[in-house]
């Protein structure tokens, strides 16, 4: 099911007609799912259940999204912290981010798109909720397993996911002009519980445990699953956040997707993962207020902001 030569992200294949909860390779799974998320703080996930036209399609949509005007782009979608246009940062000048607040609905979908676009936008808004929900299966898969992996209860997974918020990122990155960096993003964590990215063009690159830099490859069924500062929180430092960074280039502008989950109630390190080898090391963990805090001067100083924010 996997492969885990070094210095290599593991790569772990979703698409085997096999991977049946219960299975012997769904057991098996299990465990190289777990042991990927707390080595490395994910894999590369082999993943054929996207439709060529849900991919071709939203990232027509993005492409749309990105050549309106900045303007347009900075309208106020939501209330919520971190998830609105971010771009034309002078630290970052080849980047651009857009996030879509629950794409699974359509009514949410509609919401944004009227933002965007007062005369509507049909493509754009199908586009979005119908990635969205191929995205989420593969989602709620990779924490099934998780879950399993550590023998807890099948109704605190379906607590999760129920309390579970979503948000639709799209990436875009120009090419840098003559005497610019090529860094599109340095190194960093995300502060998701998990974030499912897809690259239409290469420059994604994971920092494995043993310090080197990974890169991965770009395929319509290649998806980066990674663990984020929440993850940290929920598995009490079980499972590292992913480091990761994107360096371009390419000649040609790259366009990225990811879907990234949050916690919508209030958090708490697993218990079933505090013991003596694995003390207590955060307390309760409020996703919106750690978005909050995030860009707050203290945050910024901080050697992590997760555990400036909460860690014990």
């Amino acid at each position: 099911m996997a492969s885990e030569t070094q210095p290599h992200l593991p790569v772990i294949d979703f698409s085997n007609e096999n991977l049946k909860p219960g299975s012997d390779t769904w057991v098996s799974g299990c465990e190289v799912v777990r042991r990927a998320l707390e080595d490395h703080g994910g894999f590369l996930a082999l993943y054929d259940k996207v439709s060529s036209d849900a991919v071709n399609s939203i990232y027509s949509a993005m492409e749309n999204l990105f050549d309106l005007s900045v303007e347009t782009k900075r309208r106020k979608t939501t209330e919520k912290p971190i998830f609105s246009y971010s771009g034309q940062r002078s630290g970052i000048p080849l980047f651009e981010s857009v996030g879509i607040i629950n794409p699974l609905n359509m009514e949410d979908c509609q919401k944004y798109t009227r933002i965007m676009w007062p005369q509507g936008n049909h493509h754009f808004c199908e586009s979005v909720n119908s990635y969205a929900k191929q995205i989420v299966e593969l989602d709620h898969i990779v924490k099934r397993m998780m879950f399993e992996s550590y023998g807890m209860e099948i109704k605190k997974l379906e607590a999760l996911l129920e309390s579970t918020d979503y948000v639709l990122r799209g990436y875009k990155y120009r090419t840098p002009q003559v005497g610019e960096t090529n860094v599109g993003v340095p190194s960093h964590t995300d502060t998701a519980l998990l974030t499912i990215l897809n690259q239409k063009v290469e420059g994604l690159e994971v920092k494995l445990r043993n310090g080197e830099w990974s890169q991965v490859g770009s395929s319509p069924s290649h998806y980066l699953v990674m663990g984020g500062d929440a993850l940290m929180v929920w598995s009490n430092d079980r499972i590292r956040a992913c480091e990761h960074r994107v360096m371009i280039n390419s000649k040609i502008e790259r366009y990225s997707m990811g879907l990234l989950s949050y916690a919508g109630n209030i958090m708490e390190p697993q218990k079933e993962l505090v013991d003596e080898d694995h003390p207590l090391r955060y307390k309760p963990f409020d996703h919106y207020g750690y978005l909050r805090f995030f860009l707050s001067e203290e945050a910024i100083k901080s050697a992590s902001r997760i555990k400036a924010y909460c860690g014990i």
